[in-house]
């Protein structure tokens, strides 16, 4: 057999430290740099011919900086950006520690032109961040909770947000990994009924250019540094990252509860070609990047500059990242940001097989986590809603937009009707319902308090002019934009909130709240909060205001295997023992059945009756008065009992007393309902 080629990157084996790193093939001479003390000892490595560099250095020990010096000519029109005065981070790193103190020292290029004939010859040690040399790891041992994705319930957070407020989180553990596994988090997460944590990135990033230029940061973290080193901005205890990571999600995993990483592969944080060199541009520009026949980059992704999933030191990246995420720090699957740009070869059109994504999918190590896409990125040819393969699930775009039109008295039944159903428009025969990541709120937008408050975006704190952020909000004020102490407008606002919660949380497919939805969290009308680390971002524990409803909805939920779907509803009677209800009937609110044209005109009211041991009812409302709802007895179903009710704080309803089927029901303007059939005799 072959031997077996070296790992990429630099580890440790005792007091000798092994180096294999990948440089353009003009490189001239590539040296490792180790740093300690104001001093650097560099140790060339030797070229082995098939485009990777490599040494092994004696007497290293954990805890070493280092980084990369690459000697070569100077081409920028091919994309050849080599400077060896320019302290390169390893792609592979494990460990990083420093931040970019300087724009204008890391740039390459002499001048203001990064495609002028000079290099700047300044040294950027000291300017920017380094790798660190870090003890081998064993694989994480602990089991994992391997949740369904019928059952899957997903939060998203920001490992800072969750706990820089919260009272019970001693002050040097909030923002931090050890923070999110605190006791009071965990039995947050679990009452509240989630089973998966989704967090914003973690990797080590480095802030763009543009921010760095403004003074500020992003904070949201969507600019990779390392793509296998956890940040250490999130560690309670410097160095200590890795640990503190893997130590929160075994914590997470005794309480039954998945997590799932947001990964940004799409771009890094080196910007577009007159930014830094920090790691990949001044090893192999053109080797890493979507590169143009001129040398600039292509730019799929709003950032700059697009990693190019066709190139092998992409692939090898993006796949030795992601096993080392589940194999030694123990997650349960990705949320792939910008998820298109990997099916988009070179910078080209979108393939749902194209060799990234096929090779994600079909890896062994990762083929029972969970795997979620973005199925968009910055360009019209990448929206591919429901575009992706079997194997990925999808954050479904379309059904935040569909439910929050109908929740405003916008669009046709047929739009809600088809996402209440787990949107077999986008995601059959090929694969279940669950593929549909479903939600109304999410990082990127307002939180659920401002979806109900603001009609517009109120961005300046970002200090961009009004520029940045989306504005297709599909939002409502109810009357007043912003703060009130109107009465009226408060109350119809919080019933709208949890309106959406219920379409939300009782619709096939997997839902996914936004952390702090349920705490009421406000970020003042601001819909891109990417660079604010501060009270507009952290999450305030001071009014749970829809804990308890989230709660209900869940554990109603989970009593529903009819609501957590493995296949689509087909109109039939396959769930019904007795072959008389069909698995869904969609109904008016005078009892009949919908027509096919009822499906293509605007509608404010829908009654949704789900068979199962005990059917359900639901009746969506989105009417400005009053409707009478005829209860449904054609089905067989005796009496109607209600379970949720967000015309209550906590969702529970006034009154559990049976209601007749047949009977007419008065349903208040703006409501959603749920009922449950009682046993048939």
């Amino acid at each position: 057999m072959p031997p077996t080629a070296p790992r990429p990157g630099a580890h440790l084996d005792g007091d000798q430290l092994r180096v294999s790193v990948p440089a353009t093939p003009t490189a001239e001479a590539v040296e490792l740099c180790l740093l300690g003390d104001g001093a650097e000892r560099r140790v060339e490595l030797r070229h082995a011919g098939d485009g990777w560099w490599r040494g092994e250095v004696d007497g290293v020990t954990s805890g070493t900086p280092y980084g990369l010096r690459v000697h070569g000519p100077w081409d920028p029109a091919r994309g050849v950006r080599t400077n060896p005065a320019k302290l390169l981070v390893d792609p592979w790193a494990r460990r990083v520690e420093g931040k970019v103190t300087s724009l204008e020292v890391p740039r390459p290029f002499a001048g203001t032109d990064p495609f002028g004939a000079r290099r700047d010859d300044r040294d950027s040690a000291g300017v920017v961040p380094h790798g660190v040399v870090a003890a081998p790891l064993d694989d994480a041992a602990a089991p994992r909770p391997r949740v369904p994705w019928a059952d899957t319930v997903v939060y998203e957070t920001h490992v800072r947000d969750l706990t820089m407020r919260h009272p019970d989180v001693p002050a040097e553990l909030r923002g931090t990994y050890t923070g999110v596994a605190h006791p009071a988090v965990v039995d947050h997460l679990v009452a509240l009924g989630v089973t998966t944590v989704e967090l914003l990135p973690v990797f080590a990033h480095a802030d763009e250019p543009s921010l760095f230029a403004r003074g500020r940061a992003n904070h949201w973290g969507y600019s990779t540094l390392a793509y296998l080193a956890p940040d250490p901005r999130y560690a309670s205890a410097p160095g200590r990252e890795a640990e503190e990571f893997r130590a929160m999600v075994a914590t997470l995993h005794a309480a039954g509860l998945e997590v799932v990483l947001d990964v940004v592969f799409n771009h890094t944080c080196e910007g577009g070609a007159d930014g830094p060199s920090l790691s990949w541009r001044g090893l192999d520009a053109a080797g890493w990047y979507a590169l143009d026949a001129h040398g600039h980059d292509v730019d799929l992704t709003g950032c700059g500059n697009t990693l190019d999933p066709s190139s092998p030191l992409v692939r090898a990246l993006v796949l030795d990242s992601l096993r080392y995420w589940v194999t030694t720090m123990g997650v349960d699957g990705f949320r792939f940001d910008l998820a298109s740009t990997l099916g988009r070869p070179h910078g080209g059109a979108f393939d749902a097989a194209a060799p990234l994504l096929t090779e994600i999918v079909g890896d062994p190590v990762l083929a029972d986590v969970k795997l979620i896409a973005e199925p968009w990125d910055a360009t019209g040819e990448g929206y591919r809603v429901g575009g992706f393969g079997p194997g990925w699930a999808e954050w479904n775009g379309r059904f935040r937009d569909d439910v929050r039109d109908f929740w405003r008295g916008h669009g046709p039944l047929s739009a809600i009707v088809t996402r209440v159903a787990g949107s077999s428009d986008l995601y059959w025969p090929a694969r279940t319902p669950a593929a549909s990541v479903n939600f109304v709120t999410a990082h990127d937008g307002f939180t659920l308090a401002d979806l109900v408050a603001y009609e517009r975006k109120h961005n300046e704190a970002n200090g961009e002019q009004g520029r940045d952020g989306t504005d297709d909000n599909r939002s409502a004020n109810h009357g007043v934009e912003g703060p009130t102490s109107d009465p009226a407008i408060l109350g119809l606002r919080a019933r709208q909130a949890r309106n959406l919660l219920t379409t939300l949380l009782l619709s096939a497919g997997t839902p996914m709240l936004l952390g702090g939805d349920e705490l009421g969290h406000t970020q003042h009308g601001n819909n891109n909060v990417y660079s604010l680390d501060d009270e507009t971002s952290w999450r305030s524990w001071s009014s749970p205001d829809l804990v308890d409803f989230v709660s209900r909805a869940l554990a109603l939920r989970r009593a529903t295997p009819a609501l957590r779907r493995t296949e689509f509803f087909y109109g039939r009677a396959d769930t019904d023992p007795d072959g008389v209800a069909p698995d869904v009937a969609w109904l008016h609110p005078d009892g009949r059945e919908l027509a096919e044209p009822d499906f293509h005109h605007h509608g404010s009211t829908l009654v949704v009756r789900v068979d199962g041991d005990r059917a359900l009812l639901l009746v969506l409302h989105a009417g400005r008065g009053p409707v009478d709802v005829l209860l449904p007895d054609a089905f067989g179903d005796t009496a109607w009992v209600p379970e949720l009710d967000p015309g209550t704080p906590d969702g529970a309803p006034p009154s559990s007393e049976p209601l007749p089927a047949g009977s007419t029901l008065a349903v208040p303007a703006h409501t959603a309902l749920v009922l449950r059939a009682t046993p048939r005799g």
